[in-house]
């Protein structure tokens, strides 16, 4: 018997005017995975992701979330689907004026009929699977970047959801404190059995919690394995990306500099 697909990417093209920045995006992923969408500034994996959320429509292509073609899915059957999905932001995406209490309890406010009892005490679960018990009363200007981090993380599982997707979790965060949310990442996975789609550069957190890796260049999935596969691969797209050198086929835009030759002149 095959694996259960949470997620389904088919044939997707998406172009902002003349350049084209998904290019054909054929991806499975299967429900209760941690799979990581690993590629450099521009190569198409934050587009990808909004794709997979709903957010933003394909020029051609099909994204199947939970069973169900969205592509063309009226608004208040995707908001149903919403519900089933949480988001991890690179930023956070706190509200300032909000306590950690209020900004995580935002989701079970907005779409659920629930006493303010029962939020509060959801709450207070969220934040303990987080490490952040009694932090409900403080504000996000006195938390840490990585407790920002797990604020948001907090908020993310709210709903209970079965995927969550995040965009560069361990952005800005120095190797340890990025250790510490790899690790919660995979801990949630395991203790509440979701599905964990990854936005990463950052090779040291790609192979500490990826099942599967998928590598995005120039619009086009160039590979797709384990970490093992990944890290033995003879692509040599891959095997650049990985390892970090500058030579190799993928060329950065360097734009000329005429300044050196001012100063001869």
């Amino acid at each position: 018997m095959g694996k259960e697909i949470a997620i389904k990417a088919e044939g997707i093209i998406k172009a902002f005017g003349a350049r084209t920045v998904l290019n054909g995006i054929n991806l499975e992923i299967y429900k209760g995975e941690t799979f990581v969408i690993m590629g450099g500034s521009g190569c198409g994996k934050s587009t990808l992701l909004r794709h997979m959320i709903g957010s933003i429509k394909p020029d051609s292509g099909k994204v199947y979330l939970l069973g169900q073609d969205i592509t063309g899915l009226p608004e208040d059957d995707m908001d149903k689907i919403k519900k089933r999905i949480g988001m991890s932001f690179q930023g956070s995406a706190l509200f300032d004026s909000m306590t950690v209490g209020e900004n995580v309890s935002l989701p079970l406010r907005e779409h659920t009929k629930l006493e303010d009892s029962i939020i509060n005490i959801m709450v207070k679960m969220k934040l303990e699977l987080v490490g952040l018990r009694g932090f409900d009363d403080l504000m996000p200007s006195e938390l840490s970047g990585g407790m920002k981090k797990r604020v948001g993380l907090a908020r993310a599982i709210a709903m209970d959801p079965e995927i969550i997707f995040y965009d560069e979790p361990t952005a800005g965060l120095d190797p340890i404190v990025a250790g510490v949310i790899d690790k919660l990442i995979l801990d949630l996975s395991q203790k509440l059995n979701i599905t964990s789609v990854v936005v990463t550069h950052d090779m040291g957190s790609v192979f500490r919690i990826a099942d599967r890796i998928a590598m995005l260049y120039e619009g086009r999935v160039v590979e797709v394995g384990t970490k093992e596969e990944i890290k033995q691969s003879k692509d040599e797209i891959v095997r650049q990306f990985i390892s970090g050198n500058p030579d190799g086929p993928i060329k950065f835009f360097q734009q000329k500099d005429n300044y050196l030759d001012q100063l001869t002149k």
